[in-house]
């Protein structure tokens, strides 16, 4: 009688990007369930935290077309960008992989209309990358499942959270257009590294994308406030015309650390960037924590 659930036994499984943060909480997790586990990053840890047995590290650039993959598993549970994954499924069937996870982001939606040629790219990366990743996956006969979350916090390690955190560190304020009245859902990467876990072990989640979404819904003004509190900082928040706070974000760019903010960011501050993730709660029981101060992490 099957129960539509894996039972790991041993199995081999591949995570790409294993470094991230969320592979930070999904390794310890896949080798607590029984897993032997091949992590690759281009740099991996000298000193994994929790290290195992069971836990195998591989120093590999995905990104490198003469490199290559060689390690028979069951499933890869993709956490490196989108885009680096179409080259890597038809090899990867060949090794035996059967299930893919991976990993976009509900930018593919709300950079859409974006007129930053960067975010068009960006987007466009998403959107092929999706595409490449069911058309392959199903002539292969690989069962796919494609998380695409939110603003990711958790360790101090994404580009969202973090970069305000550590804007707010360096010169103890942060600019805003209007009254920050755009709705946002940040998401705690433990949260995702556990909905991976349930998505390899249920077959209710193959062939299909989902949104993951936080689980509180506040203003960019109150989320930025709330990590103002999290530092033990009282909230100062400079509101800005939007082309002055672009020009400032433009000049923000050429510091170290921050190349990837473009003036784009300014003009979506009061928009709403809110997606519903019941369809997740209903095959996966995903069930996010809230986004408060005591959840935040200190960038690194």
């Amino acid at each position: 009688m099957t129960t539509g659930k894996r039972e790991p036994d041993g199995q081999a499984i591949i995570v790409t990007g294993a470094s991230s943060q969320i592979g930070r909480f999904l390794l310890p997790r896949l080798a607590a369930r029984g897993y032997q586990v091949h992590a690759i990053s281009r740099h991996p840890p000298a000193r994994p935290v929790g290290a195992k047995a069971s836990i195998t590290w591989h120093q590999l650039d995905i990104n490198d077309r003469a490199a290559s993959i060689a390690i028979p598993a069951i499933a890869l549970i993709h956490l490196a960008p989108l885009v680096t994954l179409p080259p890597l499924i038809a090899p990867l069937a060949r090794l035996g992989v059967k299930q893919i996870i991976a990993f976009g982001s509900t930018s593919r939606f709300s950079k859409v209309n974006s007129k930053s040629r960067h975010e068009q790219e960006l987007v466009k990366g998403f959107i092929d990358a999706e595409q490449a990743l069911a058309e392959q996956s199903e002539r292969l006969g690989i069962g796919w499942t494609l998380f695409r979350p939110t603003l990711i916090y958790g360790c101090g390690l994404d580009k969202n959270i973090s970069t305000i955190a550590r804007f707010i560190r360096r010169f103890g304020f942060f600019p805003m257009v209007g009254h920050g009245i755009g709705l946002r859902q940040p998401v705690h990467a433990e949260d995702l590294a556990q909905a991976s876990l349930t998505a390899l072990e249920r077959h209710t989640s193959r062939n299909k994308a989902y949104n993951l979404s936080g689980g509180r819904t506040l203003t960019y003004q109150a989320m930025v406030e709330t990590i103002f509190q999290a530092l033990g900082k009282k909230p100062r928040v400079m509101h800005l015309p939007l082309a002055v706070l672009q020009a400032f974000l433009a000049c923000l760019r050429l510091l170290p650390g921050y190349g990837y903010i473009t003036p784009a960011m300014a003009g979506r501050i009061n928009g709403d960037l809110c997606f519903d993730h019941q369809e997740a709660t209903r095959d996966l029981d995903f069930k996010p924590r809230p986004f408060d101060r005591d959840q935040v992490s200190a960038p690194r």
